[in-house]
């Protein structure tokens, strides 16, 4: 299965560069995946959707640095101005995106899901992040993030996870 269409369409209507990588699906998760295709971890994002629980109804994709921890009880819950909030379940994740967890990006999202990017995922010159299935990756440089309508660059979203 190549990368979803939609997440392509979303790069291209963007003018983003970006390369797809084809990934087995069986490795899409991040440390199997940096494992076998010999990746490092600090150049790997992933895309974490964020669901609050108190009230119930908001949501939000944050994309931070595999060697990094989202602060989903510190910033994010703040941020989305709720009482509780976690991690989208993978049925859930699924149902709001139309992607598995291990292929969930930031392209191709809901116009009504706020996307913020930790700003450490801009310090790298390249990253690898999902394109929106477990069989495709896409790597590219993270300083075309800055700028994008839609996604805001926000400082402290993730914590060190002290990888």
């Amino acid at each position: 299965m190549p990368p979803d269409p939609t997440v392509i369409a979303a790069l291209d209507a963007r003018s983003i560069r970006y390369e797809v990588m084809a990934c087995d699906p069986a490795l899409a998760d991040t440390a199997q995946f940096c494992a076998a295709y010999d990746v490092p971890m600090d150049r790997s994002a992933n895309t974490i959707l964020v669901a609050s629980r108190k009230p119930e109804g908001h949501i939000a994709a944050c994309l931070v640095l595999a060697t990094t921890r989202l602060d989903v009880n510190g910033m994010v819950r703040r941020r989305l101005g709720v009482r509780k909030a976690s991690f989208a379940s993978a049925e859930q994740t699924m149902e709001l995106t139309g992607m598995e967890i291990g292929g969930v990006t930031v392209f191709g999202l809901p116009d009504d899901v706020p996307v913020w990017i930790d700003s450490k995922v801009l310090e790298p010159s390249w990253v690898i992040i999902g394109a929106g299935s477990r069989s495709a990756k896409s790597k590219l440089d993270p300083a075309q993030f800055a700028g994008i309508e839609g996604a805001e660059v926000v400082e402290a979203l993730a914590l060190s996870a002290g990888i």
